[in-house]
């Protein structure tokens, strides 16, 4: 059977979701449809306002035309207009820049820039989106433009004076501000910029948009307005004549610059810049069999939506640990320890799985404190993706001389004190329950009595549980010294994540009084947990490990380790870290490393 080549059988004859275009005028927030994911954009940002006393013309507001990842609600600026030119503030202001945000990026255009004045004196046009004019004496060039310094350009300079009697326009969109040409007329506004191909006829000057104000002039015209909004230049009959303020300003939602004014007495002006705009058109993309003759029908006109990619799912790994409690007397537990990978297996749960997107999704990170010293115990650490949110608890207080060590990620070590052969629980670990598990309970600690001939008080101080093991059991003789077991911290838990083979949440280690002195006890364990180095004296858990505090009757204890949330994810994707404290970096086999010492944001595009 012959065939032409085409699609072999009837075509789909619904709309393909053609592309939404809609003008935003103010300032808020505008919602695109649900099937957009890339918008083709026109950033107008607001005019420059026309100075006064034969002054230049207000510059054309920026005018950026690009394409942009965007979705859902997006929020939009609409940039002001700038003032006139007034006996208080002689040159024109500049106008705002207008913005819009796509895929958690802020894509902004310049405000033009205001036109300079002949009084107090010969002041430089101002650089903007586009340039403001000059006045007839002094500089004789006008504002640059392209004040973002983007490409392509967003806008161009104000016009070059020679000697006259007349200020120069201000730039435009599409063009350079004209000279005054040595004569006593003013500078025309530069053109703007007609964006009708993209958008079709819109807004007020049938789609040319920031166009430049005309300069101002002493017995000749004022220069015309520039084609895109931009405001007419003033004149009056001669340098002591009435004033003969005739400027215009630039046209509302068009980013045109205002007319500069020619008059130098008060009360006279200028005239402001035309406030912007932001131009979105939407390109959906086409469902179902479409015949080649439909598609080329569309193509030729400009209407068949761009190929938009489907994006392939990924996951992150993560390492998530809590603070460390403190060694208020007996010893801290660590902080919860909770991973995906790369750690031994008992303790490795599941990668998270994550929607491709092209706009960057922000996902929280929050870093648990560990447990100032004393009666304290460690602060959650959390990965907050939309769902399945990563909690790892705080790590257990250890056991003080009135009560129990506490529950946490880990728990805090036991102890006992009088009355003599009193036993006190450790606190448990892995509170609240996950599974995998978080960590492991605080040590035990026995003294059978009776006290021995040397006399005084039974202290002992168990050390606290880890990430990787329990803390220590121990039993002590009537001298306090000890007999079986030891009063070392549990052992932390190894993890692989970044590249490197590194511990991380170690129980702090215990002490005992033996002859009746205090004596240094076992080391706190692999991953950070506080030790007990000298006798009456203890350490922290460390910095950003999840480390239990060691034990210290006579200190009282101190603080546990800070936590830490490392995430690994592909290559293929870009990563983003907030505050600037935390970090990127590239794995050896090609992932990114995102590690987080204080709460902040993550966002993946």
């Amino acid at each position: 059977m012959a065939t032409n080549g085409g699609i072999i059988g009837k075509s789909n004859k619904s709309s393909f979701g053609k592309n939404k275009i809609t003008s935003v005028t103010a300032t808020g927030c505008l919602t695109l449809q649900s099937s957009t994911t890339i918008i083709k954009t026109a950033i107008i940002a607001g005019g420059g306002g026309g100075g006064r006393c034969v002054a230049g013309g207000g510059g054309g507001g920026g005018l950026r035309n690009i394409e942009i990842n965007a979705s859902g609600t997006v929020p939009v600026v609409i940039g002001g207009g700038g003032a006139a030119g007034n006996p208080s503030a002689n040159k024109g202001a500049s106008g705002v820049n207008s913005s819009i945000v796509g895929c958690n990026t802020t894509y902004s255009s310049s405000g033009g820039g205001g036109g300079s004045s002949g009084t107090p004196g010969a002041a430089p046009g101002v650089p903007g989106g586009s340039g403001g004019g000059i006045t007839y004496i002094g500089s004789t060039s006008g504002g640059t433009g392209n004040a973002g310094g983007y490409s392509p350009p967003e806008g161009n300079p104000g016009g070059t004076r020679v000697p006259g009697t007349a200020g120069t326009g201000g730039g435009g969109a599409g063009g350079t501000g004209g000279s005054n040409c040595g004569t006593g007329v003013g500078g025309a506004g530069g053109n703007g910029s007609d964006i009708s191909p993209d958008y079709g006829n819109i807004g007020p000057t049938c789609s040319v948009f920031a166009g430049g104000g005309g300069g101002a002039s002493i017995g000749g015209s004022g220069g015309t307005a520039g084609p895109g909004g931009g405001g007419r230049g003033g004149n009056h009959p001669g340098p002591s004549g009435t004033d003969n303020i005739a400027s215009t300003a630039g046209t509302t939602n068009t980013g045109g610059g205002g007319g500069a004014g020619s008059g130098c007495a008060s009360p006279s002006t200028g005239s402001t810049g035309g406030p912007g705009i932001v131009v979105v058109k939407e390109l959906s993309k086409a469902s179902g069999v479409w015949s080649m003759q439909s598609q080329f029908s569309a193509q030729s006109q400009g209407t068949w939506p761009k190929f938009i990619p489907t994006l392939a799912t990924y996951s992150l790994d993560y390492l998530v640990v809590a603070g460390g409690g403190s060694g208020s007397s007996g010893a801290g537990g660590a902080g919860g320890y909770r991973a995906s990978g790369y750690g031994p297996s008992p303790l490795r749960g599941s990668s998270l799985p994550f929607a491709g997107t092209l706009c960057g999704t922000a996902y929280t990170v929050t870093i648990g404190a560990g447990a100032a010293a004393g009666a304290n115990s460690g602060n959650d650490s959390t990965f907050s993706p939309a769902v399945n949110t990563i909690t790892s608890a705080g790590g257990g207080q250890g056991s003080p001389a009135d009560g129990t060590g506490k529950n946490g990620g880990s728990g805090g070590g036991g102890r006992v004190y009088p009355p003599e052969g009193a036993v006190v629980a450790a606190g448990a670990g892995n509170t609240p329950p996950v599974s995998p598990p978080q960590g492991n309970p605080g040590g035990t600690i026995t003294f059978p009595g009776p006290i021995g001939p040397q006399g005084g008080s039974t202290i002992g101080f168990a050390g606290g549980g880890g990430a990787g093991a329990s803390g220590a059991a121990v039993t002590l003789n009537n001298c306090f010294a000890v007999t079986s077991g030891s009063l070392n911290g549990g052992a932390g838990a190894p993890n692989t994540i970044t590249g490197s083979d590194v511990s991380y949440a170690g129980g702090g280690g215990g002490f005992t009084q033996s002859g009746g002195s205090f004596v240094a006890g076992g080391t706190g364990g692999a991953g950070g947990g506080g030790t007990t180095t000298s006798p009456g004296s203890c350490a922290a858990g460390g910095v950003n490990t999840g480390g239990g505090a060691g034990s210290s009757y006579s200190t009282g204890g101190l603080a546990g380790g800070s936590g830490v949330v490392i995430l690994r994810g592909p290559n293929a994707r870009t990563y983003s870290a907030a505050p600037g404290t935390n970090t990127i970096s590239t794995h050896p086999g090609g992932d990114k490393i995102a590690t987080f010492t204080v709460s902040g944001t993550l966002t993946v595009t």
